[in-house]
């Protein structure tokens, strides 16, 4: 009984070291993996671009930073989808403070490349390997007046320096599940950043259910910023008249984001059905390099002309063509308000891209099996706004489906459109309870 009662005490005192030491050993890992991604760099591809961008962050920041005594808003964000996330909540509070001072961060290289040119922002940089000197040192040379960080975005000691110097900070669009480390008993080194947040904006019910189970008593529920945006965006449409030529008179399926079982999915189901009606195709591969474009192409041959060698083919040859491959980034979010139904893709490979910037003209949605990891698409699938395949068979019934009830493809193209707007105004409320830090 004695043996039990010592090991018992010394598992007990074990743990504790555990939990006490966890800044410590978070210390030590995100050192060990700046080591692991200056190792990997040498290979090149993002590890390199990721070393290259950091170096001499700090001189030219302090080059860079110039607020003139200007309110400055921080806005931190991974990569490129949280940015896009975030973007409607900062570029409203510039709108409610013109005069601000906007800094914004990014972790990867695939969102600071493609937006270090934001016009949004007064600076545009790489946020630091997390470790506290790199904190303090970053955050005495922006000197925000509120910090915002987008979604998952949780480094302790860039935390830690914000709430010692009594700067307000916000998680915008969070989304928080059960099986994370800040509802386990040994999080508290995560429970500990969680404190450090003003406020944590989540986007639905389920995400402060769990945070008031840990006595998180600070969060506020404010849909995701992205309903808002992919509204403003529909609200605003951009005109493409070679599409609006090409697919004039006949029905449309749009596919986005397609990988290539999608793409094997979508040729036989074209070669099956779609050839022999009244349909066009308008396909956007994930990746349009060469390589890509090549193979994307070979599945199509005759059929298919490039959206860049569209406008060299005289109109009959134009419209003899089936189906409009794009082979350039960002036309996307119009392509789909072209669309009688929109294809999804992703869900074939590791898990389904952005339904959200479909959804919101009203079309009917179809997207692959996985997609369970996904907000959004877990809710447009409960709302019946989209329709789930595996293959192409599933494929081909539902668009037949589709020329047989046409009514039916209407009403989960409106239920789409539905599950957006009951979904608007999480930039507005976030914005509001921030605004008042700021003002």
């Amino acid at each position: 009984m004695k043996v039990l009662v010592v090991v018992f005490f010394v598992g007990v005192i074990a743990v504790l070291k555990l939990l006490f030491l966890q800044p410590l050993i978070y210390s030590v890992i995100v050192r060990i993996y700046g080591f692991g991604i200056r190792v990997a760099s040498i290979f090149g591809g993002k590890a390199r671009a990721w070393v290259k961008g950091r170096e001499n962050l700090f001189e030219r920041l302090q080059q860079q930073v110039q607020s003139g005594g200007r309110k400055t808003i921080w806005m931190h964000c991974a990569s490129l989808g949280e940015f896009e996330q975030g973007r409607p909540l900062l570029e409203t509070l510039k709108k409610q403070h013109p005069q601000a001072y906007i800094v914004l961060s990014f972790y990867s290289p695939s969102g600071f490349e493609v937006r270090k040119d934001y016009a949004g922002a007064d600076v545009v940089t790489y946020m630091p390997l997390d470790t506290a000197a790199n904190a303090s040192r970053f955050i005495d040379i922006i000197k925000p007046d509120v910090a915002i960080f987008v979604k998952y975005e949780f480094w302790y000691h860039h935390l830690k320096a914000l709430k010692s110097r009594n700067i307000p900070t916000y998680l915008a669009s969070g989304i928080f599940r059960k099986g994370q480390l800040f509802f386990k008993w040994y999080g508290r080194l995560h429970k500990d950043m969680l404190r450090c947040f003003t406020t944590l904006f989540v986007q639905e019910e389920g995400s402060l259910a769990l945070l008031e189970k840990i006595k998180m008593t600070h969060g506020v529920l404010a849909f995701d910023s992205r309903f808002d945006r992919v509204k403003e965006i529909a609200d605003k449409p951009v005109s493409i008249p070679l599409i609006a030529q090409f697919v004039e008179g006949f029905n449309v399926l749009v596919a986005g984001s397609t990988w290539p079982k999608d793409e094997r999915v979508l040729q036989r189901v074209f070669y099956k059905s779609l050839v022999f009606v009244n349909f066009k195709l308008i396909l956007a591969p994930h990746h349009i390099e060469g390589k890509w474009m090549q193979r994307t192409m070979k599945l199509f041959k005759k059929f298919s002309v490039k959206y860049s060698e569209a406008e060299k083919l005289p109109y009959e040859e134009l419209m003899a063509k089936r189906i409009m491959i794009i082979d350039n980034m960002g036309m996307l979010s119009q392509l789909y308000r072209y669309a009688d139904v929109n294809y999804i893709g992703g869900g074939l490979n590791k898990g389904v891209h952005n339904t959200l910037e479909a959804a919101v003209y009203g079309k009917p949605l179809i997207i692959g099996p996985r997609y369970k990891k996904f907000h959004e698409a877990v809710g447009l699938v409960k709302a019946n706004a989209a329709l789930v395949i595996t293959d192409a068979d599933d494929l081909l019934n539902r668009i037949n489906l589709m020329n047989q009830f046409p009514f039916v493809w209407k009403g989960v193209g409106i239920d789409a459109a539905k599950y957006v707007t009951d979904r608007l105004g999480g930039t507005e409320t976030m914005a509001d309870i921030i605004s008042k830090k700021i003002s």
